[in-house]
């Protein structure tokens, strides 16, 4: 699989100067991370759960999230879990070249091994698990029953921890818990694939929601913990993880307080106003702002809980042809003295050792995302991975 795998051969060359790269679920952990992308959840209940993973397939989506928690009734868990059974033997049987990687959300440890046993042969298509409300005391059972159905089953899976419990927040009790989880993910480092932020559960220990026209980096409250997690676990010294943006929870708006968040400009050079409506139509524009928001605090990819929320991620992680040109000029091995250079686009400054850790991470990004052509933008982006109408 590839991002913008599902756009034309020709139109992927008129956009990238350096096209995505493949990858599959037994490509390496740091890969993976990085390619995660927007992470589309699914309740595991849907009756034609495995045409829906085909369907998305074919829209772009590259890890998808199959949830028994929150997304479903305490008294549908049973049927959803049979569900989930009969799909995969369904997505098994059919042997589609390419679906996205899958993980299944599980509410108690003991879903783990016993999901993986009843899947038997067609968990090859799993990659890993979901743990929620992870802390220190609750993580561990997660990580131990990973680890034992991998065991089991021969097969790698991965874990994908959320961080969204009350202790997490509360400023009193906040650092002894990320202490917590940073010595259990430690110990587990080769199973860790990332770490997700539960935001709607940090808003609803106080009884908040963000609305469209506001993203999580405008809730005060919501932003010290991100920042804080990120401070401590998302670390570019070797000792981090890739942390995930928060879900956006909106894809049409009625009514809006505040004016549109996207520029006129962009798209007009574009020649795509039509889409600009669209997007700012189905709040679109908050949306755009948050990702970017994430992206300058430290976040790669997505928590998405609709399809049309995934181009958008997608569009905005691949890298531009200025930040490749920067990132190139930093890693070259004649600057590992250090220095300072200015850019080939001559309206910055690099600074060799400072900047380091952003162009290894620019050039990681830019093997996932591919590198976007000079004149290219996120609007030529966008417009190219909309599907045409039926």
């Amino acid at each position: 699989m590839r991002h913008f795998g599902h756009i034309a051969p020709e139109v992927r060359q008129r956009l990238f100067h350096r096209e995505p790269g493949a990858f599959t679920a037994d490509s390496p952990a740091r890969l993976l991370s990085a390619a995660l992308g927007a992470t589309l959840y699914s309740p595991a209940t849907r009756p034609r759960l495995a045409d829906d993973i085909v369907k998305q397939t074919d829209r772009g989506v590259v890890s998808m999230v199959l949830c028994l928690e929150d997304s479903i009734g305490d008294e549908d868990v049973a049927d959803a879990e049979e569900n989930l059974v009969r799909q995969f033997a369904d997505l098994a049987e059919r042997g589609p070249a390419d679906i996205p990687l899958l993980f299944i959300r599980v509410r108690t440890p003991e879903q783990i091994p016993d999901l993986v046993r009843r899947l038997g042969p067609s968990a090859r298509l799993l990659s890993g698990f979901v743990m929620p409300k992870f802390t220190e005391e609750s993580g561990i059972p997660f990580l131990e029953a990973l680890q034992s159905a991998e065991a089991e089953s021969g097969r790698r899976l991965f874990a994908m921890p959320v961080l969204e419990s009350p202790e997490l927040l509360y400023r009193e009790s906040r650092v002894q818990t990320l202490e917590g989880i940073a010595r259990t993910v430690d110990k587990y480092r080769e199973r860790v694939l990332a770490l997700r932020l539960g935001v709607t559960d940090f808003c609803s220990s106080y009884g908040l929601r963000r609305a469209p026209d506001m993203t999580a980096w405008d809730v005060q409250i919501v932003a010290s913990v991100i920042s804080d997690v990120v401070n401590m676990l998302g670390r570019a010294d070797g000792t981090g993880f890739t942390v995930t943006g928060p879900v956006w929870e909106y894809f049409r708006v009625q009514e809006r307080m505040f004016k549109p968040q996207l520029r006129r400009s962009p798209f007009l050079e574009g020649q795509a106003e039509e889409l600009r409506e669209a997007l700012i139509e189905h709040s679109m524009d908050g949306l755009l702002r948050e990702i970017t928001l994430d992206q300058a605090n430290g976040l790669l990819g997505k928590t998405c809980i609709h399809p049309s929320h995934v181009l958008p991620v997608h569009a905005l992680s691949v890298v531009s042809h200025e930040e490749f040109s920067d990132a190139q000029d930093i890693l070259r091995p004649e600057r590992g003295g250090g220095g300072v250079l200015r850019s080939a686009y001559t309206n910055k400054m690099n600074e060799v050792k400072p900047h380091r850790a952003w162009a290894e991470r620019t050039m990681l990004r830019a093997e996932v995302f591919g590198v976007a052509n000079e004149d290219v933008g996120f609007v030529e982006l966008l417009a190219a991975g909309i599907p045409a109408p039926a």
